[in-house]
């Protein structure tokens, strides 16, 4: 796909997107919606995982403050919003490498991805509460991510915290040194390379269809993907064909 403020590859089925409107990623509503429409196309693609990352010194300064205007407020939360609605509808994970400040909407990207890869000099945070706003995603996404405490202190105080106090705080699956960062995210992707994609995504739905459900609902949700949607699949065949006959699978990636 062709885009002004981001590009995008699929690289042996790891699905990039990243994030390039130097020399902060401000995200304006055109840029927002090339990434809603990029989260569409990622849908589309054969892969295993979907990496978000940024070009430049920022991951993102966060939603151009020129959008919140009362003329463009509208059109600027729905079409933040669609990104969001296309993250949650795309089955394949999402891995968000963060390298310098994701600050505001672009700290919620992060906070929306499924898992995070931090380099050490990553800096993140919510502070439009400075500047007498609050951030809705954020809202939502904090508290099911820490602790209430944590969330609270973290969006009412508008504090940016660094890479070390994220990890503390659950907020990242790993924090990698900035000189080698490509190299770490690389890595941290790896492992999910030889797995396959249709397991990675049933298993992925799996876990947000038992998500905020009790016990009963949230089993029987995930059971029904297990049995009625996984099982039929040729690779949860082969891999339980490979495991007994003591070989490596070979996945069709259906």
């Amino acid at each position: 796909m062709s885009y002004k403020f981001i590009k995008t590859n699929n690289a042996d089925g790891l699905i990039t997107i990243t994030l390039d409107n130097p020399p902060l990623n401000v995200l304006t509503i055109p840029m927002m919606e090339e990434l809603a429409d990029a989260f569409v196309w990622a849908k589309g693609q054969t892969g295993n995982i979907i990496l978000l990352d940024a070009a430049g010194k920022a991951f993102s300064a966060g939603v151009d403050v020129a959008d919140h205007t009362p003329d463009k407020v509208d059109r600027m939360i729905e079409v933040f919003d669609s990104i969001f609605h296309n993250m949650y509808d795309n089955d394949k994970p999402i891995v968000c490498a963060v390298n310098g400040a994701a600050l505001g909407g672009g700290y919620e990207l992060v906070l929306f991805a499924d898992m995070v890869v931090a380099s050490e000099k990553a800096k993140l945070g919510q502070p439009e509460i400075q500047v007498g706003v609050f951030p809705p995603l954020a809202s939502y996404m904090l508290p099911r991510l820490t602790s209430m405490p944590h969330a609270y202190e973290l969006i009412l105080s508008g504090e940016v915290i660094d890479a070390a106090r994220a990890d503390k705080l659950g907020l990242v699956n790993a924090v990698l040194p900035a000189d080698n960062f490509a190299e770490g995210v690389k890595e941290f992707c790896k492992k999910f390379m030889s797995l396959s994609p249709v397991v990675l995504a049933y298993t992925k739905k799996a876990m947000k269809a038992g998500l905020n459900k009790g016990f009963i609902e949230g089993l029987k949700a995930i059971d029904d993907i297990y049995l009625n949607e996984l099982m039929p699949t040729a690779d949860a065949k082969e891999g339980l064909n490979a495991f007994m006959e003591k070989r490596k699978p070979v996945w069709q990636g259906k």
